[in-house]
């Protein structure tokens, strides 16, 4: 469909624009998820915090010190990395459109540009703690809300689901993994959701806990936003064709459904990212020229439908249920629910156990499940005793 925003852009608007071929549309949508899901989630700590359910931390920091030598040398390492790669992109830019993937994750990139870069990050962060330096720095105390550390988390959920996802992914395919290791750890499509979600909320979870947030407001506030990320992320699958699609579907269209376009039944991914299928007889000169035949069942736009209306019930249940703990447990079961039942029209790794065959999202999803009926047990009995105290 649209590998990158520049087939979007030039399909829906008409406009020619190469520079967005670096834009990648499953990674600009996954953007969107965290951006999103990060904003929903500042709303719900700013509430809790109103209401006096989670509180805010101090930290003491030496004001109007001049800048140390390993500020200036991290700013220049950082700088050095920017420009490096920058500058030879911007000298070889129409090859990086056609291969953003590949130039990223090379060791290629402009000597000169990295030398530039370093200098400039190095300068600029020396002027600006120059801008600030006092003749005698002094110790301050601030106050920092849980709110205000969303970025650091959700920066944590970034770089923790990412890994987590790309492990479970390779556990899940095997075979591929063993066949080429280099392009599975390092490319950007084979990502399991499930692994982001398990490492990405472990890691949340630590640093919470090192920053004194309490851990059970923490995942209650936290249980909107990530339904609604993911929701968000299906699109970013629908919209690239990047594997996660369904089972193959031949049956016609059923009644009920006639309003809706044929796509929204069966659908054959044509330009998906992951060049499956077979050729398309109109498409030339294009990197992504196949389409799925037979077409398939759209289970990202599914989940899309179903994690936004699951959003819904979780944003209006999140004023009514005042027990902590409970609003992320709900989450666990509709989660597992939904993710077990989309399996069944999925295309996916099978595991067996004698006669018996499951996927692996089934059997996390099964987990979750019971930890999430578990939760709610254990939490509301927790409340009833809290109560008759």
């Amino acid at each position: 469909m649209y590998p990158s925003i520049y087939f979007a852009v030039k399909d829906l608007l008409g406009l020619d624009l190469p520079f967005l071929k670096m834009i990648q549309s499953f990674g600009f949508f996954v953007a969107m998820a965290f951006l999103a899901a990060a904003y929903v989630w500042s709303l719900e700590l700013k509430r809790k915090e109103q209401l006096g359910l989670v509180g805010f931390t101090t930290r003491k920091y030496l004001k109007g010190e001049k800048a140390t030598t390993n500020e200036l040398l991290f700013s220049g390492l950082i700088g050095f990395l920017i420009g490096y790669k920058f500058l030879f992109i911007a000298m070889n830019f129409s090859q990086f459109t056609e291969n953003t993937q590949a130039f990223l994750l090379s060791a290629q990139g402009s000597l000169i540009g990295g030398i530039l870069g370093a200098g400039l990050s190095a300068y600029l962060k020396y002027r600006d703690k120059e801008k600030e330096k006092l003749d005698k720095p002094v110790w301050v105390e601030e106050k920092v809300h849980a709110y205000q550390q969303v970025g650091n988390m959700t920066m944590i959920a970034a770089l923790a689901g990412i890994i987590g996802a790309k492990i479970f992914h390779n556990l899940e395919n095997w075979d591929m993994f063993l066949a080429d290791p280099v392009d599975a750890l390092l490319s950007f499509s084979g990502l399991t959701m499930y692994g982001g979600l398990i490492l990405g909320s472990i890691s949340v979870i630590y640093y919470a806990h090192k920053n004194n947030i309490p851990v059970t407001h923490l995942v209650d506030s936290a249980a909107p936003s990530i339904m609604l990320g993911y929701a968000i992320g299906r699109i970013g699958c629908h919209v690239s064709g990047d594997g996660d699609w369904g089972i193959a579907n031949t049956a016609p269209k059923p009644g009920w459904l006639s309003w809706a376009p044929d796509w929204v039944w069966s659908y054959d991914y044509p330009h998906n990212v992951n060049s499956e299928g077979v050729p398309m007889i109109d498409c030339i000169g294009d990197r992504y020229c196949n389409h799925l035949d037979p077409a398939v069942f759209p289970t990202p736009f599914y989940e899309t439908l179903m994690c936004l209306a699951l959003f819904g019930v979780l944003w209006y249940l999140r004023k009514r249920i005042s027990t902590p703990g409970m609003l992320f447990s709900v989450y666990l079961v509709f989660n597992g629910v939904e993710r077990f039942f989309i399996e069944k029209i999925r295309v996916n790794t099978l595991y067996h156990i004698g006669d018996f065959a499951f996927t692996q999202a089934e059997l996390i999803s099964t987990i979750l499940f019971f930890i999430g009926v578990i939760g709610i047990i254990y939490f509301k009995k927790k409340e009833k005793e809290k109560l008759s105290v």
